[in-house]
């Protein structure tokens, strides 16, 4: 009993000292690079005469940069931002989310997920292959053109 009870004690003692030694690196989103892509968005949708709000949240789904044009219908504050929290959540455009949701009868239900917005407009945002934040616009007449604008943003800020 004694020797399974040193057995024991030894195994945990290493669970806790593996579990201690393990830390987690990664990439997100500064302030900076989030007010710069929203800024950018803004730009790109004003161009086209868009009346928009652009939310930016870091890798884990909190704003880090909410924008809004002067005439923006207040609506598209929350849509943004739901959007960029579809895109993070799924790693994916919020409008692929959508046709999936559309054109598959096992992912309907995505439509009730809390936060989740399933209209094109959202974008993850990468660093390589890593998802480190991710922009949602909404006020375009169209989630199609709110897409093309974060789309111009983002190209516009890898250059």
């Amino acid at each position: 009993m004694k020797k399974f009870m040193t057995v024991a004690a030894l195994l945990a003692g290493m669970v806790s000292v593996s579990a201690q030694a393990e830390t987690l690196t990664q990439k997100n989103i500064s302030l900076t690079q989030a007010n710069a892509l929203a800024s950018a968005a803004i730009q790109a949708c004003s161009a086209k005469n868009y009346q928009v709000s652009v939310t930016v949240v870091d890798r884990a789904g909190v704003v880090k940069a909410v924008q809004r044009t002067d005439n923006a219908g207040p609506h598209t504050v929350k849509a943004s931002e739901m959007k960029a929290f579809t895109a993070l959540s799924t790693k994916n455009a919020s409008g692929k989310v959508m046709e999936s949701a559309q054109s598959n009868a096992g992912a309907q239900n995505m439509r009730d997920v809390p936060g989740f917005l399933l209209l094109a407009g959202g974008l993850p945002v990468k660093e390589g292959d890593e998802v480190i934040g991710a922009i949602g616009i909404g006020g375009a007449p169209g989630g199609q053109l709110d897409e093309a604008c974060a789309q111009q943003a983002l190209d516009g800020l890898k250059k």
